[in-house]
């Protein structure tokens, strides 16, 4: 399964979110992060901002949803086109179908974990979803260490997806970098976010190239 790189524009400049979002124009999506200052302590944009940025990005937009009430919220980030959406297992009262409805609305459907959050529960229930982010920092603000206490649940989660034979991807974010990718990856992650690794580079497609090529040493 080939390495992919999504960015997180929750590093770029907001005053010149289309530039930032050309300067990845070599990455495979867009992590969005949308933040609601409910489910987590910060606030960053929403819907209005969303639908502008998927008619202007060079990548498909990877949303994802730190915010309570996802019910109420996430079915129109795939409208306005996101070709994925995560939204977060504790915010979530009916995760299944949730998922099932963002695949109807033709977006991939995610469920996201906080560091402490089991991923258990989920394994039973793999084939409804596309996506499971391990957080592998807390959620709401970019620039945080890699916790390696993540790397077990990630290696859990590839055990059950590699044992149920369905494709489902499985995706990490927070503090991965040159220094990190490849225990993430070891672990089983094949999708990477990298905020401040990537926009805080001398040379962003140069750092999106290493980045994937060290996962890719540790492909499933």
């Amino acid at each position: 399964m080939a390495a992919l790189i999504n960015p997180s524009i929750l590093s770029a400049d907001f005053a010149n979110l289309e530039r930032d979002l050309n300067a990845i124009a070599t990455a495979d999506y867009a992590h969005v992060d949308v933040m609601d200052y409910h489910f987590v302590p910060n606030l960053t944009l929403g819907l209005p901002v969303f639908e502008r940025l998927a008619k202007v990005s060079p990548v498909p937009l990877d949303a994802h949803l730190m915010i309570e009430d996802p019910e109420r919220w996430a079915p129109a980030y795939a409208e306005a086109g996101a070709a994925s959406v995560t939204f977060h297992a504790e915010a979530a009262t009916a995760p299944v179908r949730l998922a099932r409805e963002l695949r109807r609305l033709g977006a991939r459907a995610g469920v996201a974990l906080r560091p402490a959050t089991p991923v258990e529960p989920f394994l039973d229930l793999l084939a409804e979803v596309d996506m499971i982010l391990v957080m592998t920092v807390e959620p709401g603000f970019g620039g945080q260490s890699f916790i390696e206490g993540t790397l077990p649940k990630i290696r859990r989660a590839r055990q059950a997806v590699s044992e149920s034979g369905l494709d489902v991807w499985i995706q990490v974010d927070g503090g991965i970098s040159r220094d990190t990718i490849e225990r993430a990856a070891d672990a089983g992650a094949n999708v990477f976010v990298a905020g401040s690794a990537v926009y805080g580079a001398e040379s962003i497609p140069d750092e999106i190239a290493a980045l994937r090529e060290l996962a890719g040493k540790h492909a499933h």
